[in-house]
């Protein structure tokens, strides 16, 4: 298990624009698509790594409880499938439907949209308000397998609880960690 930490992207960057195939339904899914009316939030996940197995739970939560108060969210996978197999879009499709992703799942074959986004690790969270600027970035909680504290998603769900209340992004925003995200070779 690799301990990659976020980039930690600036804050007031306006959201990378994508078009990425969902793994769930089979079709196209762009920025636009999964933008949520109050925000939106985005992850880079993948199917394998201990970190977001350990999290899965928890992410599913959080989209079902902030959703209906007019978030959007939105699962991306970007490693490298050939030398990580169980990561290809069949196997993010398998893994959806057991984890009951409430979210669509895209696949970023080109690595393009976790460089545009700055993604180093998995799981890796974003959150961006109504007009698509950077307010959080980093970790759920501070849970890690195997350190005894429980998930809760404290973290990411203070920076939406802000966003809908008008309140000013929390100022300490702790990196994510997670394994990094797997990297074709150039």
């Amino acid at each position: 298990m690799a301990n990659t930490p976020s980039n930690m992207l600036p804050l007031g960057t306006q959201a990378p624009y994508f078009n990425l195939l969902d793994t769930v339904t089979n079709k196209w899914k762009s920025l636009t698509d999964v933008r949520g009316n109050r925000g939106t939030v985005i992850m880079f996940i993948c199917n394998h790594c201990p970190f977001v197995k350990h999290v899965n739970n928890e992410i599913v939560r959080i989209a079902n409880d902030y959703r209906v108060l007019g978030f959007g969210f939105v699962g991306i996978s970007s490693n490298d499938v050939e030398n990580y197999p169980q990561d290809a879009p069949g196997k993010m499709w398998e893994n959806a439907r057991k984890e009951n992703y409430s979210f669509p799942y895209l696949y970023d074959e080109s690595q393009e949209t976790a460089k545009a986004y700055d993604a180093a690790c998995t799981p890796d969270f974003y959150l961006f308000d109504a007009d698509l600027e950077l307010v959080y970035r980093g970790q759920l909680d501070d849970s890690r397998p195997g350190n005894g504290i429980p998930t809760n998603g404290r973290d990411l769900r203070e920076a939406l609880d802000n966003l809908l209340n008008s309140r000013q992004p929390v100022q300490l925003q702790k990196p994510s960690i997670g394994c990094n995200i797997k990297w074709k070779k150039a």
